[in-house]
């Protein structure tokens, strides 16, 4: 069945999109991209109509995904997740998430690369801790392994221990040890590792003396 373009209008809640009159009836919405060679009088088939809104389907999740990742970068999962929420359609969802791949926006190993560089510049997680964290985000686990590569779980249970000790340098050595113990061990810290930590420092001042 074939129907006419009676009227072409922009949307009142977006710029983005047109409002599709066909026959003299309200037809669908379409972004403005999708609905660039559309004009008024010309006639669409119904096989053409459901291309049209295939493609602003794509339009739509590609545009929710990029808001999305606009934040802060993501995983594919959490891109996936996301776009679900939308009542896509898998095809759609599919498309959607090898573009992005194929562009570099969506790539596991480089989040797991940032996600492993943020922790430990700012919130030092041991081994443990990022190896679960990451799996939460959906990231398989052998471009986990790949990420965590050359990682030094030493240097960031120091870094995280004079953080720590800053905040209960004033309790008594025994004290000190026992909550410096426990707050590495909540990030996921070996216990081996923690113990070579607490032995090099037994007490607030043996910190504070390598950081002068």
């Amino acid at each position: 069945m074939a129907r006419r373009i009676t009227a072409l209008e922009p949307q009142r809640r977006s710029g983005q999109r047109l409002n599709v009159y066909l026959d003299g009836d309200f037809a669908f919405g379409l972004a403005i991209d999708v609905a660039a060679n559309l004009h008024v009088g010309d006639v669409v088939t119904d096989e053409e109509i459901a291309t049209l809104r295939a493609d602003d389907e794509r339009e739509q999740a590609r545009e929710k995904a990029l808001n999305f990742l606009s934040y802060r970068p993501r995983s594919i999962a959490e891109v996936r997740q996301n776009l679900e929420q939308g009542d896509f359609s898998e095809t759609t969802i599919t498309d959607v998430l090898e573009r992005l791949g194929r562009v570099r926006l969506l790539d596991d190993l480089a989040f797991s690369s940032f996600w492993i560089d943020n922790r430990t510049r700012f919130r030092p997680r041991g081994r443990r801790a990022l190896v679960q964290e990451l799996r939460q985000k959906g990231v398989p686990a052998a471009i986990i392994e790949e990420a965590l590569n050359g990682f030094d779980e030493e240097a960031a249970a120091e870094q995280c221990a004079q953080a720590q000790a800053r905040r209960i340098g004033q309790l008594p050595p025994e004290m000190f040890r026992r909550r410096l113990g426990e707050r590495l061990a909540r990030r996921g810290f070996s216990y081996d590792l923690i113990r070579d930590i607490l032995a090099r420092h037994p007490d607030p001042s043996s910190i504070e003396s390598e950081e002068t």
